[in-house]
């Protein structure tokens, strides 16, 4: 199934925006949440066809929240990248243990992420 719908979720507005940008442009339809909690809710209700999931938010944190989606019935079929400055090889390893389907570290190279996206759907 082509991934045409994105939840970027990610405190910072500016990595937000960054993401959109970068992903509108290549003709992808975007929404954003800025807090796991936020993240989850919209995730339920729009049910887009990939989560982009920051981790260092405040509250719960994106590792919480990959979890929690990646098991629910009613969205574990929504893949997850992650997309975090936490860059050390146990934050890749746990996050995709987690459920992600893959890792990206920031700052985000486009032709990478684009590639991952392009590579799930």
């Amino acid at each position: 199934m082509p991934i045409k719908n994105i939840l970027v979720v990610d405190d910072s507005a500016t990595d937000r925006q960054h993401l959109t940008d970068m992903l509108v442009k290549n003709g992808y339809k975007v929404f954003g949440a800025d807090s796991a909690a936020d993240g989850l809710t919209k995730a339920r209700q729009l049910q887009p066809d990939l989560v982009l999931m920051d981790i260092v938010m405040p509250g719960q944190n994106g590792f919480q929240a990959t979890r929690a989606l990646t098991r629910a019935n009613d969205t574990s079929h929504i893949p997850v990248i992650i997309c975090s400055s936490k860059g050390q090889e146990t934050d890749k390893v746990w996050g995709l243990r987690q459920g992600a389907k893959d890792y990206v570290v920031k700052p985000i190279n486009a032709g990478d992420l684009l590639g991952k996206i392009a590579a799930l759907g």
